[in-house]
């Protein structure tokens, strides 16, 4: 009931129910996708006191609330009497912005809906690491074990997670695309993998299998629940009522599984092989350049919502290599918007303001810079660049030192666990320390010098 009268101002602004054509959400953000964006009154929604901005990107109609977005994200489905169907992107329906609109919006769809899961298992990983480096654990311990496995069970079993939530998002039966993923990890495919290392060879009615490692994978099952989901909406066309609710998921996974290990996950594992090359290829030529630019732009994407553009490449960069270099880069990107709201929070004489900032300092310590951009920062313009700016020489400083992420999670304070290799703590991971400082401390210091925050709304009266 808290946030029902925020519900139905959303929802009256956003021209009701009837315009809603699906709806997730993210860390901070309703992610709404409209059938006519025209009826929504983009204005009115911004000057609520309790919405921070509202942005319009990516074919998505965006509300960014802030860290307490599930529980408005609930009151509204409830008060919109929303179905499930309408809880993920359906493949049709709706308006669309060009291929770049279309690849946001699909990868948003599906990665969203355990990104909090993700965030704390990448944290989780992060405690293990330093925890084992500092020597207050050991691998063969049974607490270490058990704590390993809840850590590592969603990065294992990917593709299941992903399985389900691209049916979802492809507009298939989602538990049909969570067996096709659970298909690429079972343990008869793995041992069969295990044994493709040593030499020996297996055939699918006389055609060769290549059997690939695919826990943790992204792409693969990806392609494969947009096939199977295809494949879905065909078989319904033509099979009759009474048997397809059985039939067509027959179909689908007979179909599906053999010819993803047959083709199509060969095919994605090239292509992610391909892309995590090529990435590197680019980040070994320049390494402070890239660091640069990603601190620099990384806030900018993430008032746009395009940063989920570079999500999957960095869990591909992990699942093909073992390491991401781009989430380490990103980490003085948060703290540049950090330290831009704590000279906001150092210098400011407005006591709204001032609470503002404290709140987003703790938020942004966590990842969470949306309520630093849109409620500190931005409104006050200077802030922000500074925290860009910072976010590019920290960028610049982690690329330099060669520091990489090896677990997947938010680009937060955990992070800098996150960045510990197997080896133990060297200089790429003081090089992330100072990196992250630099950013920090130069966005702070600037601000504090020629910032001029202004309250981002006149005060009421």
């Amino acid at each position: 009931m808290k946030y029902q009268p925020l519900s139905q101002e959303i929802l009256r602004h956003i021209g009701g129910k009837e315009n809603i054509n699906a709806l997730v959400h993210c860390a901070t953000r309703l992610r709404f996708k409209l059938n006519d964006s025209a009826q929504a009154d983009a204005e009115a929604l911004k000057a609520h006191p309790d919405i921070l901005m509202v942005v319009e990107s990516g074919g998505q109609f965006q509300v960014v609330i802030g860290s307490h977005v599930a529980e408005v994200y609930a009151a509204l489905c409830q008060e919109a009497g929303l179905h499930d169907a309408q809880r993920a992107s359906p493949p049709e329906g709706g308006q669309t912005s060009g291929l770049l609109a279309a690849f946001i919006d699909m990868v948003s769809g599906i990665f969203t809906p355990f990104l909090g899961v993700l965030a704390a298992c990448g944290m989780l990983k992060g405690f293990l690491a330093f925890a084992q480096v500092s020597g207050w654990l050991e691998e063969s311990s049974g607490t270490w074990r058990i704590l390993y496995a809840a850590s590592d069970a969603l990065f294992y079993f990917l593709p299941l997670l992903l399985g389900y939530t691209a049916g979802k998002k492809f507009g298939g039966n989602p538990f049909v695309t969570m067996v096709v993923g659970g298909a690429l990890v079972h343990p008869t495919m793995m041992s069969a993998f295990q044994a493709a290392m040593s030499g020996e060879t297996a055939t699918f009615l006389g055609l060769p299998i290549v059997f690939i490692n695919y826990a943790s994978s992204v792409i693969p099952i990806i392609l494969s629940a947009w096939f199977c989901c295809w494949l879905e909406r065909q078989c319904n066309k033509i099979m009759p009522s009474a048997v397809k609710s059985f039939f067509t998921p027959f179909i689908c996974l007979a179909v599906t599984v053999p010819l993803t290990f047959l083709a199509i996950g060969p095919l994605a594992t090239l292509l992610g092989n391909g892309l995590a090359q090529g990435f590197q290829l680019v980040y070994h030529a320049a390494p402070w350049l890239a660091g640069a630019i990603l601190g620099a732009v990384w806030q900018v994407c993430v008032i746009f919502g395009l940063h989920w553009g570079l999500i999957p490449l960095m869990m591909n960069n992990l699942a093909m290599l073992g390491q991401d270099p781009m989430m380490a880069m990103l980490l003085p990107a948060v703290f540049g918007q950090v330290g831009a709201a704590l000279g906001v929070f150092l210098k400011t004489r407005d006591g709204r303001l001032k609470a503002l900032a404290g709140s987003s300092v703790v938020a942004g310590i966590f990842g969470i810079t949306e309520p630093a951009i849109y409620g500190v920062t931005l409104p006050s313009r200077r802030p922000f660049i500074f925290g860009c700016v910072g976010g590019a020489l920290g960028g610049a400083v982690v690329a330099l030192s060669q520091s990489q992420v090896y677990s997947f999670g938010l680009a937060s304070i955990f992070t800098l666990a996150q960045v510990i290799p197997a080896s133990g703590i060297d200089n790429s991971v003081w090089g992330a320390v100072a990196g992250t400082a630099l950013s920090l401390i130069f966005a702070c210091l600037l601000t504090l010098i020629a910032g001029i925050p202004q309250p981002q709304r006149p005060a009421a009266g």
